[in-house]
């Protein structure tokens, strides 16, 4: 039978885990027993460590107090009524019962039978032993310390809670308060006392004050300030006098333990009564904001337009607001603006301010793109307004300006953009702008470049004439604006396939940007976009001059022919743009035309004339050829499209009808050669064969034969670039791959052409083409840069006759390298051909800036500007 287990040897060796266990126990216990008493001290501290007993009336701090007793004293009967301390053969029963067969209770048991039994000893001596090492192996159980089913609302979580916050924010010296608050304990110590606080109004920015800090009896507080006082001791032993909130109602009593009112005036404020002060208070008043327009407006060139602004107040703008209205009386009423304008609200804007940094006195500025309002570029009145922290507002004086937005140089672009002004300024302008369109569109060859853009102003005049006859309201009138506008943007900033063409446009924008009085942004941008339409025209050029074979030597040139270097023509367009800044806009415009006449009439030159047969020149000519029979098959689209907006034309008629091969009137049907026996085989020779592009003989069937021409003819030339394609020369450069992408992409919008002619849609086609030709364009440039890459690359020991054509080689503008001519120069060629120019044009400019040099003595300066005189 089982031995009392005592203090057994047999245990020796479990006495650590038998003691954890039993702590354990304990634990539980003493968790289980006392954890209301526990919640209830926990929240008692928490309560006077958070100090919430300051803000309570003695008598019910006393109630809380005498609750909070009786609640801890019911709370510790009942855990000692519940308490059972465990003992050590508890402790062993549950160390044992974490073990596989009870190896502890086997140990404490002794042999009943047998024991005289040699071999049955022996056998319960292994089975002890067996027992021992199992029991060696015992390790102290976690105790159970989960009392859900006690405390099923979990009240100890919500004490616990409590505790740390007062850890976290209370403070443990608060507990000693309570002291004071025995009756007559407090005033017996210390006698009566107070507290006050300054704070100021939150907008200025301020701290708060400890009034009993304050050393001195005059305070200077700001407008609004807050003060707060509380009375400490005996009611009445302190008590409140002041002249400053200016309150004349509803006074509180002046011994009330709590005072707080808002500083509204100067005068006095006086705590009376034993240990009191008094202050003579001096109110700081709260100046309105100040603002106004610190420069004139700007317009950048994307549009915005910029106007600076300056505000400040004492602590600082919080908001305001910018309202523009038309000045009437400035504006020159005619054309579309001599009727009376539609009702148009103000326009009104959030005043932008900083969003770092100090908004007592700064400089900001008005941001906003007016590009597409009514009243883009118009006079206006702008109204700045700003407003602080007290809620007081000020206005600026009304300032006078245009509204600056985006301007348009192209001339039709203008125009379309003036249209849409007009109709945006009263619908009863909607039949005078539909004739001026009209008006426009009557000579498409001589106005428009992209025959996308004569149809959209096509479509967007039958919508506005539809729209007046069946009354024009404002839905109408915003779809037609917004129309108007995407299509002035396409004639502004349309793709111009032809580098000589975006040229010419760079340059008649910047030409008519100077006659409009364009700013500096505005011509810094133009003179940019004339730079790169002059660097693409040159690439361009010698491209073309290449694939054609027309390279000429420089010594088969004329004496007199002028060659220009890179270097030249940047001079030239640094000129250009000086004389634009300094005013002088005649001069400028006059070595603009000059530039122009030059570009023009330049010639390639290389010194291997003969190489114009190699490989990849043929391809070049062959993909020049391709693009030139794309451009011919646009044109008769376009050509009939016309026509089928003016039924009375007859084909080969319309002045201008400029065909394939470049004769007016002489589209691919309207020829008596080649092109018209061409267009008749395909035809037919009956009296339904006459040229169905005029609709004579055909019926109503005669357009769809057309059509059906067009994209047969369509069908052959993407065949014919496919197969061009197959043996181009492109390698694996990056060149390469680009080329060989924009020729694919070209591809796809023929098959996109061909579909749409086969449907009918010629504005479809005519769109899909334009596409092609563009992406034909691309194709080229990346092909002649990959071949120049190639040519870059040849090793050095194969150069032979490649050597000395590079050691003749000459520049895209007919000038010879620092290579050619064998390394010699042409230092001694004269004044208008070869460094020469260079030199003398250098001497002018450096002439010139000396002349504008102010520093320079008046008799020097003179000198220099009779030599320009000269010369």
């Amino acid at each position: 039978m089982a031995a009392t287990p005592g203090h057994d040897p047999r245990l020796a060796t479990l006495r650590w885990p038998l003691m954890l266990t039993r702590s354990g126990m304990v634990a539980e216990t003493l968790l289980r027993a006392f954890w209301p008493l526990a919640s209830v001290v926990m929240l008692a501290l928490a309560t006077l460590m958070l100090g919430l007993h300051e803000l309570l009336v003695v008598e019910l701090v006393w109630a809380g107090a005498v609750v909070t007793f009786l609640s801890g004293l019911v709370a510790l009967i009942w855990g000692l009524r519940h308490l059972h301390w465990p003992s050590r053969e508890q402790a062993i029963m549950r160390l044992d019962e974490t073990l596989p067969g009870r190896p502890i209770n086997a140990l404490l048991d002794d042999q009943a039978i047998g024991s005289e039994d040699a071999a049955s000893a022996a056998l319960w001596q292994a089975h002890k032993i067996r027992m021992t090492a199992r029991a060696a192996e015992a390790r102290a159980p976690s105790p159970n310390l989960k009392i859900a089913a006690s405390d099923p609302f979990a009240l100890r979580y919500v004490a616990l809670l409590a505790m740390v916050i007062a850890v976290l924010f209370g403070s443990i010296w608060r507990i000693g308060t309570v002291r004071d608050m025995t009756p007559g304990a407090g005033i017996a110590m210390t006698g009566p006392t107070w507290e006050g606080w300054l704070q100021p109004p939150r907008y200025t920015g301020l701290p708060t004050r400890y009034l009993n800090d304050v050393e001195g009896d005059a305070l200077r507080l700001p407008q609004g300030s807050i003060v707060t006082l509380r009375f400490y001791g005996q009611a009445g032993a302190l008590t409140l006098a002041e002249t400053v909130s200016g309150r004349v109602e509803d006074l509180p009593s002046a011994a009330d333990a709590q005072q707080e009112f808002v500083i509204a005036q100067a005068g006095e404020l006086s705590i009376k009564g034993n240990g009191g002060r008094s202050w003579q208070v001096d109110v700081i008043g709260d100046l309105p904001p100040q603002i106004a327009v610190s420069g004139q407006p700007e317009i950048e060139p994307d549009g915005t337009m910029s106007l600076p602004y300056a505000a400040e107040d004492d602590y600082g703008v919080v908001g305001g607001e910018v309202r523009i209205a038309l000045d009437l009386l400035a504006l020159n009423r005619r054309h579309g603006l001599v009727i009376d304008p539609d009702p148009r609200a103000d326009i009104v804007l959030d005043l932008p301010l900083p969003l770092t940094g100090d908004r007592r006195a700064f400089n900001d500025f008005l941001i906003e793109d007016f590009s597409q309002h009514p009243w883009a570029n118009l006079p206006v009145v702008y109204t700045f307004s700003a407003q602080d922290g007290a809620e007081q507002t000020s206005f600026a004086a009304g300032f006078g300006a245009p509204l600056l937005a985006r301007r348009f140089f192209d001339p039709l672009a203008a125009a379309v953009v003036e249209q849409r002004r007009d109709l945006l300024w009263s619908r009863a302008n909607a039949p005078r702008v539909a004739q001026i369109l009209r008006a426009l569109s009557h000579h498409p060859e001589d106005q428009f470049r992209n025959p996308s853009a004569y149809l959209r102003m096509r479509m967007i005049l039958r919508r506005l004439e539809s729209y007046v006859a069946a009354g024009f309201t404002q839905e109408r009138q915003d779809e037609i604006a917004t129309a108007l506008w995407d299509l002035a943007l396409l004639l502004e900033d349309g793709d111009v396939g032809d580098a000589l063409e975006r040229l010419r446009r760079a340059q008649e924008r910047l030409s008519q940007a100077m006659k409009d009085g364009a700013s500096d942004q505005e011509i810094a941008e133009l003179m940019q976009e004339l730079r790169d339409a002059t660097q693409d025209y040159m690439r361009q050029l010698q491209r073309e001059a290449e694939a054609n074979g027309e390279m000429m030597d420089p010594g088969d040139m004329p004496d007199d022919m002028m060659q220009l270097s890179q270097d030249d023509l940047q001079a030239m367009m640094d000129r250009i743009q000086e004389l634009m800044e300094q005013g002088r806009m005649a001069e400028a415009e006059q070595a603009l035309q000059e530039l122009q006449e030059m570009m023009e009439n330049m010639r390639m030159t290389n010194a291997q004339p003969g190489e114009g047969g190699s490989e990849g020149q043929q391809a070049m000519e062959g993909l020049a050829d391709t693009l030139r029979e794309q451009q011919g098959l646009s044109d008769q689209a376009f050509r009939d499209l016309q026509e089928q907006f003016n039924p009375g034309a007859r084909s080969g008629e319309s002045e201008g009808n400029q065909g394939r091969n470049g004769g007016l009137g002489q589209g691919q049907s309207h020829e008596g050669g080649q092109g018209g026996q061409s267009q008749q085989g395909q035809q037919g020779d009956g009296p339904e064969g006459q040229d169905e592009a005029t609709g004579e003989g055909g019926g109503s069937g005669g357009s769809q034969t057309q059509g059906d021409s067009l994209a047969e003819r369509q069908q052959a030339l993407r065949q014919e670039l496919q197969r061009q394609q197959n043996g181009l020369p492109l390698g694996g450069s990056e060149d390469g791959a680009a080329a060989r992408q924009s020729l694919e992409d070209a591809g796809r919008a023929m098959e996109g052409a061909e579909q749409a002619l086969n449907q009918g849609d010629l504005a479809e086609a005519i769109d899909r083409q334009a596409e092609a030709m563009e992406r034909l364009r691309e194709g080229m440039r990346s092909l002649g840069e990959a071949m120049a890459e190639q040519q870059q690359g040849q090793s050095s020991n194969q150069t032979g006759r490649n050597s000395a054509s590079q050691g003749n080689r000459t520049d895209p503008l007919g000038r010879d390298t620092p290579e050619g001519r064998d390394g010699i120069g042409d230092d001694g060629s004269k004044i208008g051909e070869g460094s020469a120019y260079r030199r003398a044009w250098d001497l002018l400019e450096e002439i010139r800036r000396r002349a504008d040099d102010r520093e320079r003595s008046d008799g020097e300066r003179g000198y220099l500007q009779r030599l320009l005189d000269r010369f």
